[in-house]
């Protein structure tokens, strides 16, 4: 098989591998239709993340056709179109049934190795599933491919992110302010999930021009920081605001969060933090009485709460994906991706 695998920072190739092979009687291999680049990859492809392995298969979203299952697999037959969280999950377990599916005591990541141990990725040809009945959801009819890998994390992401924000709940007005900080996919995506939980004003924080014209075109008030900071205190009374969401995973966007919300406001983090401390201090969340909520997304409990609604129109998510790119352009791929290129916001790879 092929498989685009992290080489060093700021360098990945596309290498002949092995192809997978069943190794316990649960895992389903998976002849990859598209899979997707993701903001998570770029923590170690720009060194803010370290220790993966050289040689590792990166990625983590996909949609595909199943090509081989173990015996222990029985919810699933060879020639199912599938598709799955970026994450592997048992099922079985406290955090599982409990709908903590990113925390399943068994779980694992694909796309990082480190130290020999770990899970290959999905920007690959093939892949391997481990804890296949549970990890994989089928694709039902009218999903597209597109959608499919939407869902498995930039989907379900956004919209835990809005959810764990609050946004909808009893607490929450017609007049309450939802700030977004990032409009990448992921961002954008939790637009539409906040609108849709009944969030009628909502600030979208984005340096880049074209990701605040298409954060606008979603509803929000896409803003630079400056405006952000005149815009929110006209629409709070010089409050701030009563959610913010970060989705970015710097501490740039963890200060402006922090600099846009009230007290007694709640802070939703689904950025992927890799630096060892928060922009503000205890003692900056203590006068706030801020209440920050972070993790990582369960997202296999997400899919089976959004996909029927995608499937049926919905929600149309598929234009959030702007770029498609055949594997062999892979150093390409990721240099458009990362660098903001030509427009990008969302890409794939074609296989």
């Amino acid at each position: 098989m092929k498989g685009v695998c992290f080489e060093d920072i700021g360098k990945v190739s596309l290498r002949e591998l092995p192809d997978p092979e069943i190794s316990d009687s649960r895992d389903a291999i998976v002849r990859v239709t598209f899979s997707g680049l993701c903001g998570s990859d770029l923590h170690p492809f720009h060194g803010r993340e370290q220790g993966l392995d050289p040689g590792t298969v990166m990625g983590h979203e996909f949609v595909g056709e199943i090509v081989a299952i173990g015996e222990g697999v029985n919810g699933f037959s060879i020639g199912d179109r599938v598709f799955a969280p970026f994450s592997t999950n048992c099922g079985d377990c406290y955090y599982c049934r409990t709908g903590l599916t990113s925390r399943c005591v068994s779980g694992q990541l694909f796309g990082w190795v480190q130290d020999g141990t770990g899970l290959n990725g999905c920007q690959s040809s093939l892949v391997r599933i481990p804890l296949a009945d549970a990890t994989l959801m089928k694709a039902p009819e009218g999903l597209s491919d597109e959608a499919a890998l939407l869902l498995g994390d930039n989907f379900s992401t956004g919209f835990y992110c809005a959810q764990m924000a609050g946004i909808g709940g009893e607490n929450w007005s017609d007049d309450s302010v939802a700030v977004v900080v990032g409009c990448g996919t992921v961002g954008q995506l939790g637009i539409v999930a906040a609108r849709s939980l009944g969030a009628k004003q909502v600030v979208a924080v984005e340096p880049e021009p074209s990701r605040r014209e298409a954060a606008t075109a979603l509803g929000a008030h896409g803003v630079t920081e400056q405006e952000a900071r005149k815009l929110v205190n006209e629409l709070t009374d010089g409050r701030g605001a009563d959610v913010v969401m970060e989705l970015v995973g710097i501490p740039a966007a963890q200060k402006t969060a922090y600099d846009l919300i009230r007290p007694g406001g709640v802070m939703s983090v689904i950025g992927c933090h890799c630096t060892p401390n928060f922009a503000f201090g205890p003692e900056d969340a203590y006068n706030k009485n801020l209440t920050y909520r972070t993790g990582r997304c369960p997202a296999r409990h997400y899919m089976d709460k959004l996909t029927d609604r995608v499937a049926s129109g919905e929600f149309n998510i598929d234009a959030f994906i702007t770029h498609q790119f055949d594997s062999a352009d892979c150093v390409e791929a990721y240099d458009v991706f990362a660098n903001r290129k030509d427009g990008c916001v969302k890409a794939v790879f074609a296989w």
